[in-house]
């Protein structure tokens, strides 16, 4: 009986009340509040004026901001303030140390905050050998609960164990026990008989150790069967194992496995890569399925078993059906044309020939893009494109190794997936705009691709396989050949697509781009006509390029315009496009043709130049005036231009006897050579002739004719070499109304790519020297020269080679 506790006393005051939400200040506890809720605030400045002492209670429901006395637990703690502190955002930071338990028996004050009567609970201290022996099992249990949980500070241990007070010890304890639900905290507080709370505390102490021993033994599983210690795979990890010991099945992939495997057997994989996936799949049966290996791994069998190894589409060998769909789809084009026909027959009868591998360059608009799918729908093949346009990574050719994540393979594996066929027609657009950084260079990536030799064996980095190309009919794209590496320049076969001439613009706006825009802007029945006229005008006038993009806008424009005014007057009103009201519908024209002069001037030379849009008149002006033999030339010329007007100069002062000039002419004046249209950029040899029959007119005071143009390079001693563009240079000039042409005799053999229409209306004299280019240029009636044609030149009137020209400047015959 001595050992029996003596019942607490109790003691009756009245003090405002703190409501807590979830939590539970035990006594002997030191706690950092948070206060934000006014009627709380008020009920700590009534602490402070008093004795600093405030009853701490629990409320039922953690969630409601403006409890009642209802919501309350009848059992709190009776706490002083340590300390208070008020926080900008009006809230109040305090600090407050649970003193004894207290029960509430009255709310003397509800409004503006809670005061409570209440009676508290003054423990006595209690001994006996039971006593004793509860604290030290729960002194022991405490320490084993500080050995698994690290959160507990050890300055908490030592205070446990150095604590006589039964009471005491029981709080202190409860204080750290984190994980106790608030139920169980709300019950221990009201616990009074502390032999009753020793014996509870042992048993929630023994559950918790008990539930830290066991995720301890998940944590030291779980860690055996990492093999790389990551956060995410950690916490995976853990989740199954706490669902194993719940009693849970784990998924496994058995049939994900069970499918791969049949893909497998149905894929006709080469040998490598048979081996390979089987190695693959065998690893992943041996790995956990949520690792990330396993992801790796599955997603490299999936790339495998995408591909379409050996799969073929049929091709289509009918030369006349391939023929049809070609002449149907594009006008001209007649090399490229007959190069796919050429390949269809040779496929028919070798049954293998490796696919070409065919470069297209022209300018932009050409339908060097839209040509590409015109062979694959004529070979009944596939079609897939990739634009090269700004790549600069060499792992966007052949992929990224596998060590990398998110590593995928490079586009041409990835294309090959998509067109679903081992043998596709591939569009390589743009490339000459790669370019090349840290990371690689791409056009030396594209050569195992492109040579036939190599790409049966071509090697993907993510893949690590070797894939055969070889039945690939590779087409590359680029707008000049400049920005093409030359070995990669080798592996192709070049085919140049020079821009459309105007009566190619005129059948192409007929045969496709007009009936193309009607259709779209929904005029297939409305009566719009849009004669030839009006399509020239609209060519020479609205537009300025090689290809027919603008011109097909253009057209979309005046269809757009003659919707509208269909919408308003209906389809049956007739509508008529014509040169005349072509304005009325695009406005006033946007370009000049440039046409031959009203007359014969003096140091006004025709000359002909190539842009990037086609032929133009290129005039060529000299102008002598007082001086001491300056040379100047203007017009934005480049380099090759200044020094074939330097040669030009040159050549007249070297004929100056020929010419009947002062031997020293050239220091008693300044020439001035200048190229209309400054701002635009000129460049090119080919204006030589064209510079020295202007100084030769501008020096001998004599007009040049303005029937005449002209275009060739020139040398120091006289001759006429060679030019490119023949072509465009004389639709310019038959475009501008010059009937004579003079050009390189060199350049003959170009004649026959000359539209038959253009060719019967002009007079081309094919020259070798200067002398003759000055005999056939200049008026020189009245002119004391001494210049003879050399005998060398040739002329063609209207088609047909009529006349030679012999030494002694006679006509003798010659047959067509």
């Amino acid at each position: 009986m001595a050992n029996r506790p003596t019942p607490p006393k109790k003691s009756a005051r009245t003090l405002p009340l703190l409501p807590l939400r979830d939590i539970v200040i035990f006594p002997h506890m030191v706690s950092q509040l948070f206060v934000g809720r006014e009627r709380s605030i008020l009920a700590l400045d009534e602490a402070m004026r008093l004795d600093r002492e405030v009853l701490l209670v629990t409320q039922r429901n953690a969630r409601n901001n403006e409890p009642k006395p209802d919501d309350l637990f009848s059992f709190g703690t009776v706490g002083m303030v340590m300390q208070m502190l008020r926080l900008p955002d009006g809230t109040v930071k305090v600090l407050i140390e649970g003193k004894r338990r207290a029960r509430i028996k009255d709310f003397s004050k509800v409004d503006p905050f809670f005061c409570v009567d209440i009676e508290e609970v003054l423990e006595p201290s209690v001994d006996g050998v039971e006593v004793r022996a509860l604290c030290r099992s729960l002194q022991e249990l405490f320490e084993s609960y500080v050995k698994l949980n690290k959160k507990v500070q050890p300055e908490v241990l030592l205070s446990v164990q150095t604590t006589d007070d039964s009471s005491r010890l029981a709080d202190v304890i409860l204080a750290s026990l984190s994980n106790l639900k608030l139920a169980e905290r709300q019950a221990m507080l009201e616990c009074e008989d502390p032999k009753t709370r020793l014996d509870r505390l042992i048993g929630l102490l023994s559950n918790e150790i008990d539930i830290l021993q066991m995720e301890k033994k998940i944590r030291s599983r779980v860690k055996k069967q990492m093999e790389r210690t990551q956060k995410e795979y950690y916490l995976n990890e853990q989740m199954q194992a706490i669902q194993k010991e719940l009693g849970g099945e784990r998924d496994d992939l058995r049939s994900e496995l069970q499918e791969i495997e049949d893909k497998l057997k149905q894929k006709r994989l080469s040998k490598e890569a048979l081996a390979r996936a089987k190695k693959e799949l065998k690893k992943l049966k041996l790995m956990h399925p949520t690792s990330a290996e396993a992801t790796v791994v599955r997603n490299y069998l999936d790339w495998i078993l995408s591909l379409p190894w050996g799969d073929k589409t049929e091709e289509r060998r009918d030369l006349d059906e391939a023929e049809r769909i070609l002449d149907e789809d594009h006008h001209g084009l007649k090399k490229i044309k007959e190069r796919i026909v050429e390949y269809l027959a040779v496929q028919a009868l070798t049954q293998r020939l490796r696919g070409p591998v065919l470069c297209f360059v022209g300018p932009p608009g050409v339908g060097k893009t839209s040509l590409a799918r015109s062979i694959a729908r004529c070979t009944g093949r596939k079609f897939v494109r990739l634009s090269l346009g700004g790549v600069r990574d060499e792992a966007e050719i052949r992929g990224h190794r596998r060590t990398y994540i998110g590593a995928l393979p490079g586009k041409i594996i990835q294309s090959l997936r998509k067109a679903g066929s081992d043998n596709p027609v591939f569009l390589l657009d743009e490339v000459d705009k790669m370019s090349s950084d840290f990371r690689g260079d791409p056009a030396s990536a594209l050569l195992e691709v492109l040579d036939p030799e190599q790409n049966s064996t071509f090697n993907d980095h993510y893949l690590d396989l070797d894939y055969d190309l070889s039945d690939v009919m590779f087409i590359t794209t680029a707008n000049t050949l400049g920005g093409i590496p030359l070995p990669l320049q080798d592996r192709m076969e070049i085919i140049q697509l020079g821009g459309y001439t105007e009566f190619e613009k005129l059948s192409i706006a007929t045969r496709y781009l007009i009936p193309r825009q009607r259709k779209e802007c929904g005029l297939e029945d409305a009566k719009l006509t849009i004669t030839d006229s009006a399509v020239r005008a609209i060519i020479h006038h609205y537009t300025k390029e090689s290809g027919v993009r603008s011109l097909e806008r253009e057209i979309a424009s005046v269809c757009r315009k003659v919707a509208r005014a269909v919408v308003r007057d209906g389809k049956e009103k007739p509508v008529e496009i014509t040169p005349a009201n072509l304005p009325s519908y695009l406005g006033v024209p946007k370009f000049r043709i440039n046409k031959k002069e009203e007359r014969d001037e003096i140091g006004l030379t025709n000359g002909l130049s190539v842009t990037m849009f086609g032929g133009e008149l290129l005039a060529a002006e000299v102008t002598v005036v007082p001086g001491k033999g300056k040379l100047i030339i203007t017009g934005k010329l480049g380099d090759v231009m200044q020094e074939s007007a330097q040669a030009a100069m040159s050549y007249i002062r070297s004929r100056a006897s020929a010419l009947r000039l002062d031997p020293d002419f050239y220091s008693k004046m300044d020439l001035h050579i200048h190229f209309p249209e400054g701002a635009i950029p000129k460049d090119g040899p080919s204006a030589g002739i064209t510079i020295a029959t202007s100084l030769a007119s501008a020096l001998l005071r004599v007009p040049v004719r303005r029937e005449v143009a002209m275009t060739g390079e020139i040398t120091l001693r006289g001759r006429v070499l060679e030019i490119g563009g023949l072509k465009e240079k004389l639709l310019a000039a038959h475009r501008a109304g010059i009937p004579t042409v003079l050009i390189p005799a060199d350049n003959r053999k170009d004649l026959r790519e000359i539209p038959r229409r253009v060719f019967r209306t002009m007079r081309i004299v094919c020259v070798d020297h200067v002398d003759d280019v000055l005999c056939e240029a200049l008026v020189l009636d009245s002119a004391d020269v001494h210049l003879r044609p050399t005998g060398t030149a040739i002329e063609y009137v209207h088609g047909e080679l009529v006349q030679r020209v012999t030494l002694e400047g006679d006509m003798t015959s010659a047959g067509a």
